[in-house]
């Protein structure tokens, strides 16, 4: 099974964020980056399906920051190739335009299955994979959380809300929104990072940004982003539960919640 896995890169919301001056995005500028969470578990799943089916794995990503360090540890993990588009434009890229970039270079390769995080913590919008497949024209799934083969496709099994539990049967080629894997994202040692690296086995595709489909783009505007506000709201309360009870019975009737 030859499998394609789309990676991006994402602020380091855990080092801090910062806003740009006009208070309308993220200083990108400024910030560090990481692999997107959900994008390591669709490499986990794709690897873990390159060992069942004999398969081939190639990780694919814009030039996002960062991304060459992503891409060799992908292929330091096991995929069989990394391939970086370049040439795309800015280094952010909405969810519309980033799925229609890739698809272009998708549509010209082989493949069976093509797997993607199911969505990403600066766009929350888990557009990519389903865009990636109405731009491809195949089979959809997502909140995918394990994946069967079978002789006549696959079987994905999805994660809803409230614990419930769906399987969907699939014909190949397809296009899956990964939001977690049989087993966690194995680790890799910086060494064997280094040693990806020094092979040189980034492929450099240029592209000059065209998505090859229509795309309006989102369709969202941004006004305004600001960090949480500031209040002095918290209340502490006394150690014992009888006081702290008290107290919280207080606060109750003070704001007109109890008789």
């Amino acid at each position: 099974m030859d499998i394609i896995v789309a990676l991006k890169q994402v602020p380091d919301v855990g080092a801090g964020i910062a806003i740009n001056d006009e208070g309308t995005d993220l200083a990108r500028d400024r910030l560090g980056f990481v692999t997107n969470p959900f994008d390591e578990w669709a490499l986990e799943e794709a690897l873990l399906l390159k060992d069942m089916t004999d398969g081939w794995v190639t990780v694919v990503s814009l030039d996002d920051p960062g991304i060459d360090h992503a891409l060799y540890r992908a292929l330091a993990l096991g995929a069989d190739h990394a391939v970086k588009l370049v040439g795309t434009g800015p280094a952010w890229i909405d969810s519309h335009r980033r799925a229609g970039i890739m698809a272009s270079w998708i549509r010209e390769q082989l493949y069976d299955l093509i797997l993607s995080g199911v969505q990403a913590p600066d766009d929350l919008d888990g557009q990519l994979p389903a865009l990636l497949a109405a731009g491809l024209g195949h089979p959809f799934a997502s909140v995918v959380v394990a994946v069967e083969v079978t002789e006549t496709g696959l079987i994905a099994t999805q994660e809803f809300g409230g614990g419930r539990v769906g399987r969907i049967e699939l014909a190949l080629p397809a296009v899956l929104g990964i939001q977690g894997s049989l087993r966690d994202p194995r680790y890799v040692s910086d060494m064997r990072i280094r040693l990806a690296s020094m092979g040189g086995g980034i492929e450099e595709v240029r592209s000059d940004g065209e998505t090859g489909v229509p795309t309006a783009g989102s369709g969202l505007s941004v006004r305004r982003v600001f960090t949480p506000e500031a209040s002095r709201r918290a209340v502490m309360l006394p150690a014992s539960p009888h006081e702290a009870a008290d107290a919280i019975l207080g606060l109750l009737r003070e704001r007109g919640l109890i008789a």
